[in-house]
């Protein structure tokens, strides 16, 4: 996998920056989730296409807030290019990212697992014997 250039992290970083700010206080898409979060942003190595990876807190609501995202791209991009500086502005794709939710669902599994391993409360008897030695009886 080809390493990414500081420009393509500069571009991302202000990306999301940017995309954070327009969806809390710039759209007013009912669709879309008030509890959105810009994950992260990935931009390929021409600068033409942007993965715009988001989170929520509900997921109920995925389906619609990318129908939301989807329909207001343009409006995005267009105000991201007049703050961007560069001769062109990439293609954003937005796509849900469900990995903090699949981490707590993996957390919760493990958890339940060592929970039904731990033996019960000893019953006081420290495993030593009357004749001082950790043999059993």
């Amino acid at each position: 996998m080809a390493s990414t250039s500081p420009r393509q992290h500069r571009v991302a970083d202000f990306i999301q920056r940017e995309l954070s700010e327009l969806i809390r206080t710039g759209l007013k898409d009912p669709r879309i989730s008030p509890m959105l979060t810009i994950a992260s942003v990935e931009v390929s190595r021409d600068l033409g296409v942007a993965r715009v990876y988001y989170t929520l807190i509900d997921s109920s609501e995925a389906a619609d807030t990318q129908v939301g995202l989807e329909r207001a791209s343009g409006f995005l991009r267009s105000h991201v290019a007049k703050s961007l500086n560069s001769r062109s502005c990439p293609q954003l794709r937005f796509k849900f990212d469900d990995s903090a939710q699949k981490g707590a669902e993996l957390s919760a599994l493990i958890d339940n697992a060592v929970k039904s391993n731990t033996t019960p409360a000893d019953d006081g008897n420290d495993g030593d014997n009357e004749d001082g030695d950790d043999r059993p009886a």
